[in-house]
């Protein structure tokens, strides 16, 4: 795991144990751009990275989803736009080959949602 991911998923965790409150956590979902930091992201890498930096906390058994947003591209040149699926869109554009491409899209990470664990009376722990 790189440095990049240890900060992503130690930020991750604490905004998710901030609203969690004490609660236990049994699953989260978080949106990652396709590219932050420079980098391509995998969300295996992610998950292995929030189950490190949730150990010992309300979060640690957490089932954890990541979606992954990929980049946009447009084409300067055609106006051909969308995402950037495979690597080769961020060098042509795939409509008329043309190399005037801009790369769009957001490289951010968005905590979607937190599923608090039931306790066995029906409430929420």
């Amino acid at each position: 795991m790189l440095m990049h991911e240890t900060g992503l998923c130690d930020a991750i965790v604490q905004v998710v144990l901030d609203r969690a409150d004490g609660r236990r956590v049994s699953a989260v979902r978080v949106r990652v751009g396709g590219h932050v930091g420079g980098h391509e992201i995998n969300p295996d890498i992610i998950d292995q990275g929030f189950r490190v930096a949730a150990a010992g906390t309300p979060a640690q058994d957490a089932d954890v989803e990541v979606v992954i947003e990929p980049l946009s591209v447009r084409c300067r040149g055609c106006g051909g736009q969308g995402p950037a699926v495979e690597a080769s869109a961020l060098v042509a554009c795939a409509r008329c080959g043309g190399v005037d491409i801009e790369v769009t899209g957001e490289a951010e990470v968005e905590l979607e949602a937190i599923t608090f664990a039931h306790r066995v009376d029906g409430g929420v722990t």
